[in-house]
Parts: C-alpha cells; structure tokens; sequence
C-alpha cells in the first residue's frame, strides 16, 4: 500500500530520534557529521536502529541522511561519487530493517536544513545570507540522490524559515517522488521568527506535498501548530516534536523536563494529525507508546470511526520536534 492510500485511512506511527537510539547503542556521534557519518562507518547500527523502531510499532523509518550532504561529506574527504552510494544506503538501510515487520511499513528520507550541513547550530536559527536560488542549488542534487533510491516520501524536516521552505519546495518538483515539510518552530513562529501561517501557506497548493507540520520543537509548541497547519494547508498534518528538553549549545547538554508523552497524541490526532511520531531524545518505548494510544483510539472509534475514511480538511469538520539529532 502506498503511504498517500495509508493516510486515507487511518494516522501511521512515525519513529523517534535516530541519533539517540544510536548513542544508546554505544556509538560516539560528537563529530560534525553526526549519525551521517555511521552510513560508512557502521552502517549495520543505524539498520539496528530503524529496527527497533519497527519493532516498537513505528510505520514509517526516517533515514539518517538528515546531515548527509554532498558539501558536508567532501569536508570530511569524501567524494561525490561515495556520497551518492552513502545518501542511497541510507534509503536501503532502513527499507532493509522494515523487510521483516509482517505489515506495511515505510521509509521517508530525510533532507534537512542547510544550516545542518553547518553543524553550528544555524538550522535552529535559518537566515544564513544565502538566497533562495542558492538553497535549491544547494539541496537539489542531495534530494535528486534520494529520489533515485526510490523512498516512499522526503522528509523535508527541521526548515527554520520561509526561505529554506520555498528552496525546499522547488528543489522536489518533478522528482517523482511525494514530499511532507515540516518546520521547527518557537511559539507560533518559524525559528527565523515568521508567523506559522505564512510559512504553513507556501505549501498549500504544492501538489508534491502530501502533509505538512512541525518537527524537533517542544511538544507544547506542537499542540497549536498541529490545527493551524491543517486550517491553512487542507493537507493531512505531520507531527514529531522532541522531548521537550532543551538543547544548550556551549555546555552540549540537556537541560529542563521533559515533556513528551502519549497523552498528547489524542489531541494532535483530533486537529488534523496523520503522521505522528518523535524528534530527539523520543525513544522506542516512547513511540511504542504513541503506537498504542492510536490504537486505542481507534478501537473506540476515533474522530474517523474503526477503518473509515476521513477528509483530513478542517473544513469538513474532521475531529481528526537545541538541534536535530536525527542526523
């Protein structure tokens, strides 16, 4: 089934951070590119990751090409041609971790932000003094490779600002393949500081997009970012914030509670959630806990009723994720 005919019918489970599974598991992400560099180094651990996430009950992989880039890997001594291997690897991985799930399963791959190439810190900010122009040049080729390896969608994930997002959405035309761009936001606003309504607009009529959202942002912001998505867009909603904990940069550490729960899901399902998920520091058993409330939901019928088909469109009256660490 393809993910577009899976959201027609009910909300899917998307997985948790990427990058602290891995670190979990014992391997040190403190360099520059981050999981990315675990594609040649240990590619085998990032398949062991996306499995766990499977095995908790997520639908849909996110691939650990967020900070995989054809500018970020040369830095490091590696050459266009290993990127492209790398970049399609990543898709295999986790196509490969979901063979054995016994049910339907996707994979969405990940291009993040150009600030994320950086690694500084500047995709949680965006306005880099590139041009629009520039930022497609930038991201075309990396989405072009993704595309080829045939995903189920592209994750345009963590966009700062509006600029990124306009780059992001032409970059993807003609691919071939079908898109969800998400922003991180603060409060009702873009990092970069636009209201979340411009910014949630510029994909309105993009017909590559399939949902549009909010990702690695504090759940709280993530709860009023959910509705006016799905009231500005008329698309189905993606929503996968972080823990809620809060990235300091200089002490590179956590700090403050965390505040992501299953309790919230019922909630962003009810405003026009459909792919529902995690960013950084939301683990398996967290995500096998999203599993089961939209489980349970379903089960009492839900804002669509057992296996009904709903009209994610506000208008129909339908009830219906500090830094990436995805990498």
């Amino acid at each position: 089934m393809r993910l577009t005919d899976a959201l027609a019918r009910r909300p899917v489970v998307l997985d948790g951070g990427l990058s602290n599974q891995l670190e979990a598991a014992g391997h040190d992400l403190g360099d520059a590119l981050w999981s990315a560099r675990l594609l040649a180094d240990a590619p085998g651990a990032v398949e062991a990751a996306h499995r766990a996430y499977y095995e908790a009950g997520a639908d849909v992989a996110i691939t650990a090409s967020y900070q995989a880039t054809y500018e970020g890997f040369a830095r490091h001594g590696i050459d266009a041609a290993r990127t492209t291997e790398l970049l399609r690897l990543s898709v295999e991985l986790a196509r490969r971790a979901g063979a054995g799930a016994g049910r339907d399963v996707w994979v969405a791959a990940s291009a993040g932000p150009y600030g994320a190439m950086l690694a500084d810190g500047s995709e949680y900010r965006g306005r880099y003094g590139r041009t629009v122009d520039e930022l497609e040049r930038f991201h075309r080729p990396r989405l072009e490779t993704l595309a080829a390896a045939a995903p189920d969608v592209l994750a345009l994930e963590t966009a700062p600002d509006t600029d990124e997002a306009r780059a992001l959405l032409r970059a993807v035309r003609g691919l071939g393949v079908p898109a969800w761009l998400s922003y991180s936001v603060a409060g009702g606003y873009t990092r970069a500081g636009q209201p979340l309504a411009e910014a949630f607009a510029l994909a309105a009529d993009a017909d590559e997009v399939i949902a549009v959202g909010v990702n690695c942002c504090d759940p709280r912001d993530a709860d009023t970012a959910v509705a006016l998505a799905a009231r500005i867009t008329g698309k189905p909603v993606v929503v996968y914030p972080n823990s809620g904990e809060q990235w300091d940069a200089e002490a590179r550490a956590w700090r403050g509670p965390a505040r992501f729960t299953a309790g919230r899901v019922a909630g962003w399902r009810a405003a026009g959630a459909r792919l529902i998920g995690g960013c950084c520091r939301v683990g398996p058993t967290a995500i096998a806990e999203v599993a089961a409330e939209l489980a349970r939901e379903a089960g009492r019928g839900g804002p669509e009723g057992p296996g009904q088909i709903a009209d994610a469109r506000p208008e129909h009256g339908v009830d219906l994720r500090g830094r990436r660490l995805q990498g």
